[in-house]
């Protein structure tokens, strides 16, 4: 059965170079094996007259986001280079939107915080689904314990029906467990996550 209606929005998290690639400056392991099980639920959706949405990290050269710069991460999806593009092999079917573009972390799609002040500011992800009269929201792309985690709980704390397929993402594991304690914060949170085999 469909996990699409008309009133469901797909969301594309962060198929991007850096993540998705081997070559990539934070990759994310099994990300590329990802990209044709995302583009499944792109067909699906639009098949079932869902809307589909995408998100891509754009991030300055130089942003406290980055290690060498007091920051967490590497440096990755830097604006206007190979690793910022969106795979290649990625099925683009809706609006794209761009998250950390003036240096903040953007690990939602719904929002990023300035890493100094820890200020949030919202993206246009909330008003494109308001737009598109979207009620449920199903979460894919890279990584799962990162920004398809924050996204999906973001989503739950807006009041949409949030479905996480695990066949559809990819986590990074920074530390062991982390993909095992992605997955319980989310189902806390209500999110439906979905076994790879489900």
């Amino acid at each position: 059965m469909s996990r699409y209606s008309a009133d469901t929005a797909l969301l594309v998290i962060d198929v991007q170079n850096d993540f998705a690639d081997p070559g990539g400056g934070l990759y994310v392991t099994g990300g590329e094996q990802a990209v044709a099980v995302v583009n499944a639920e792109v067909d699906d959706a639009q098949q079932a007259g869902a809307t589909v949405f995408y998100t891509q990290d754009w991030h300055p050269a130089s942003t406290p986001h980055f290690e060498r710069d007091g920051g967490t991460w590497p440096v990755h999806c830097v604006q206007g280079t190979w690793g910022a593009e969106l795979h290649p092999d990625l099925r683009v079917a809706g609006p794209v939107v761009r998250k950390g573009t003036g240096g903040e972390d953007g690990y939602s799609g719904f929002s990023v915080r300035d890493p100094v002040s820890g200020s949030e500011a919202a993206t246009r992800l909330g008003a494109l689904l308001d737009e598109a009269g979207a009620r449920q929201v199903v979460v894919t792309g890279l990584a799962g314990d990162v920004c398809v985690k924050e996204t999906a709980l973001d989503a739950a704390r807006l009041g949409y029906a949030v479905t996480v397929p695990l066949a559809a993402t990819r986590f990074v594991t920074m530390a062991p467990g982390d993909d095992a304690a992605a997955i319980a914060e989310m189902r806390r949170a209500g999110v439906n996550v979905v076994p790879s085999d489900g």
